[in-house]
């Protein structure tokens, strides 16, 4: 298995890791080390992934960065009853170029999806996100992402990938794999008019700040619906963070950051999870607090996953129809989660790219909607774009 790219944990990390108590996360997990070399990989299902690379920054001025301090704060939490086996794997480090970090990522992330290992990438740069995306070009035809954001992060996809244009990329590239695109916590004022258009004539998602922060169970269902799941820490207000990484004085707090983390893990489909963005500063203690509890509420929601989403079986759900403006809407529920799902139906006449019933997840509201003749929003975008 060709993990040439990793470079181990660092020893000062290691040395801090044995002082810390034998019930803590960091003397549970799998660690590539120097001198044990790269953890075996049988039986586990999390893998940690640092990447060292920040090079296509619009604000990129030649620093660098290293995740020792996050690695020490998450190392010394305490898991909870878990079940699942978790390794870090430790970094990829900056190559030649950012196309060979590009490459180093996307090979490795693809290798740890088809063991079935959830990789978690901490960086970095949220441009990231994009080999993250090209590692499912040869794993599955269709794809959906979910970025935390404060912006849509779409840009001039003519010029190079940067940090803050890498979605333009993705949607324009071949092979064309993308097929939902969902921004969680968005700030109206820093998206131009014309990008929230593009968001609306591409039938995407997108959920404002204070929408989320009135109801942060809105995430959920987008969040089943996720195979990547993309966090850019700037999204997270300024008053949560330490001094380099303040952006905005609105934004998520630390319990909302966390629940949609949390949201995260317990989806069946998220098969990766990235945290981006993080920039040290000397006063980093809480902002590496932050993203170690992120870490922790993933975990936590992955050992929480439950298959519910078989419907083959009449025992395990009910079924409701509605009419809504003489359109028939199936909805289902589970009887083991109370998750709710909406039907997005085949339509012979149109190229739907799925080809078969979809089950779209929802919530209990869009059934009280779809009984008041409202059309669900979810389910109206993910029909029109079955159609495209």
């Amino acid at each position: 298995m060709n993990f040439n790219f990793l470079s181990p944990v660092s020893d000062v990390v290691l040395a801090h890791n044995e002082l810390l108590s034998l019930q803590a996360l960091g003397r549970k997990i799998r660690i590539h080390s120097t001198q044990k070399g790269i953890p075996d990989l049988e039986g586990v299902n999390i893998a940690i992934l640092g990447v060292l690379e920040n090079r296509n920054d619009v604000n990129y001025i030649g620093e660098e960065f290293q995740l020792n301090e996050i690695r020490k704060t998450f190392y010394g939490l305490f898991p909870g009853s878990w079940h699942t086996i978790t390794a870090d794997l430790g970094n990829i480090n900056k190559g030649e170029s950012v196309e060979d970090t590009y490459f180093a990522l996307k090979t490795t992330i693809a290798i740890l999806i088809k063991k079935n290992i959830i990789p978690i990438i901490i960086g970095g740069t949220q441009d990231l996100t994009y080999p993250n995306y090209r590692a499912y070009d040869t794993i599955m035809p269709m794809v959906n992402i979910v970025n935390v954001d404060s912006k849509f992060d779409l840009g001039d996809s003519t010029k190079p990938i940067k940090n803050d244009s890498f979605i333009g990329k993705i949607i324009l590239d071949q092979p064309y794999n993308l097929f939902n695109y969902a921004t969680i916590g968005y700030q109206t004022y820093f998206n131009s008019q014309e990008e929230k258009d593009l968001m609306d004539s591409l039938y995407f998602e997108s959920y404002r700040l204070g929408s989320v922060s009135k109801d942060i169970t809105l995430v959920e269902p987008v969040m089943r619906d996720a195979n990547i799941v993309s966090i850019d820490l700037s999204s997270v207000k300024g008053a949560e963070v330490s001094l380099n990484q303040k952006f905005s004085p609105n934004g998520l707090d630390g319990k909302e950051i966390c629940a949609i983390a949390r949201y995260a893990g317990i989806s069946n489909k998220v098969s990766s999870f990235g945290i981006y963005e993080y920039k040290p500063s000397k006063d980093d203690d809480i902002t590496c607090m932050l993203i170690s509890q992120m870490l922790w509420y993933f975990i936590e929601g992955v050992n929480f996953r439950v298959k519910d989403d078989d419907f083959s079986n009449d025992s395990s759900h009910q079924k409701f129809i509605t009419l809504v403006e003489s359109q028939e809407l199936v909805f289902y529920k589970s009887n083991k989660t109370g998750r709710w799902w909406i039907e997005i139906p085949f339509l012979m006449e149109i190229n739907n790219k799925l080809k078969r019933h979809t089950l779209l997840p929802c919530m209990h509201q869009d059934y009280i909607d779809a009984c008041n003749n409202i059309v669900p929003e979810r389910w109206y975008k993910a029909l029109q774009k079955n159609s495209v």
